[in-house]
C-alpha cells in the first residue's frame, strides 16, 4: 500500500518518425523519471496509448520500462476495458512478472449504470492475480463512477485505491469522508492533486510529471509532510503546464513537452493527432520546469 503514496508517473509509449516503439526513447525517459524523484510507473495506461498497440507492441513496452527500471520503483500495469470477459482473460495472461498492481479503468462507450460497474468490478476481482486500482475518467469513459459505487468497490477485497478523475471536488469529498479507511485515493488530475491532497488524497498518478518532476514530486511530498504553503506554491509553478497539455488532447500536449527536451519524437499514432501549432509553440515554452528555491 506505501508503494503508492506519492507521485506516479503514467509513463508515455514514445514512437519513431515511421510511428515503431521506440524503446531507446522509452529507457531515457525512464531514467529522466528516475532520476528526478517519481514514486512509481503506470505502464500501458491511457497515457501511453495502449488502445493502439497489439500484444507484441505491449509486450515490448513492458519489457522495455523493467529492463530501464531495474526493479528500482514499484510497476503498475494497465488492464481495463468494455468488455469484463475479456479484461479477466488478459488479466489472467498477461506478464505480470515485476508488477506489483493493476490499474482498471471503469468501462467505456457501453455506460452500464452504478449497478453494471459494480458487478463488473465485482467479476474482474474474483479473478485477479494482484491488486487492482480502480480509474474513474468520465471524460474518456462517458460515465461516472460515483463516490457511493467506488465505496461499494473498495469493499472488495482485491481492491486497494482508486484513481479519481471525475474534477468534481463534492464527490472527492464524499468519497474521502466515506470509504473504509485501508482504501487510497490517488489524484488522476494534476492541476487538482493540491487540493485533492488537502482532502486527504495520498499522491497522485500524473502526466505532467514527465516534464516537471522535482517540482511536482516535491509538491507531492509536502503534501504527505503537511507542509502546505510550500505545496501550494509548488503546485501554482506547474499548473499552466498541466492544464496546457491536456487543451488539446493527451499524450500529445507532453509529447511537444518531452520533444523539446530531447527525449522521444513529437509522434502520436492515428486516431490521435499532434496538437495545434499555437499550442505547440506554448508548451515548448513551458517545457523546462525551473531551479527549485534552496
Amino acid at each position: 500500500m506505501n508503494s503508492f503514496y506519492g507521485t506516479g508517473t503514467a509513463l508515455v509509449t514514445p514512437f519513431k518518425k515511421d510511428s515503431s516503439v521506440d524503446t531507446q526513447a522509452l529507457a531515457k525517459v525512464v531514467e529522466h523519471q528516475i532520476a528526478n524523484g517519481t514514486d512509481y510507473f503506470v505502464v500501458l495506461g491511457t497515457t501511453g496509448e495502449s488502445a493502439t498497440l497489439d500484444k507484441k507492441e505491449k509486450q515490448l513496452v513492458i519489457d522495455t520500462i523493467r529492463e530501464a527500471n531495474q526493479q528500482r520503483l514499484p510497476l503498475v500495469l494497465g488492464i481495463g476495458g468494455n468488455n469484463t470477459a475479456e479484461v479477466i482473460d488478459s488479466m489472467k495472461t498477461a506478464d505480470l512478472n515485476g508488477f506489483s498492481a493493476i490499474l482498471s479503468v471503469s468501462p467505456y462507450y457501453n455506460k452500464p449504470n452504478q449497478e453494471g460497474i459494480y458487478q463488473h468490478y465485482k467479476s474482474i476481482a474474483a479473478n485477479t492475480p494482484l491488486p487492482i486500482i480502480i480509474y474513474n475518467v468520465p471524460s474518456r469513459t462517458g460515465s461516472n463512477m460515483t463516490w457511493e459505487t467506488q465505496c461499494r468497490i473498495a469493499e472488495l477485497a482485491p481492491m486497494i485505491a482508486t484513481k479519481e478523475a471525475s474534477g468534481n471536488m463534492e464527490q472527492v469529498m464524499q468519497l474521502m469522508a466515506r470509504k473504509p479507511d485501508e482504501f487510497l485515493v490517488i489524484s488522476g488530475d494534476d492541476a487538482l492533486t493540491f487540493p485533492m491532497m488537502a482532502c486527504g488524497a495520498v499522491g497522485v498518478i500524473s502526466v505532467i510529471n514527465h516534464a516537471y518532476p522535482k517540482t511536482f514530486t516535491s509538491m507531492v511530498k509536502a503534501c504527505l509532510n503537511g507542509n502546505w504553503e510550500q505545496a501550494k506554491n509548488l503546485q501554482y509553478k506547474i499548473l499552466e503546464g498541466a492544464l496546457a497539455i491536456f487543451a488539446d488532447g493527451s499524450p500529445g500536449g507532453i509529447k511537444v513537452m518531452l520533444n523539446e527536451m530531447g527525449l522521444c519524437e513529437n509522434v502520436v499514432r492515428q486516431p490521435l493527432w499532434p496538437v495545434n501549432e499555437t499550442l505547440e509553440k506554448k508548451l515548448r515554452s513551458l517545457a523546462f520546469e525551473k531551479p527549485l528555491p534552496e
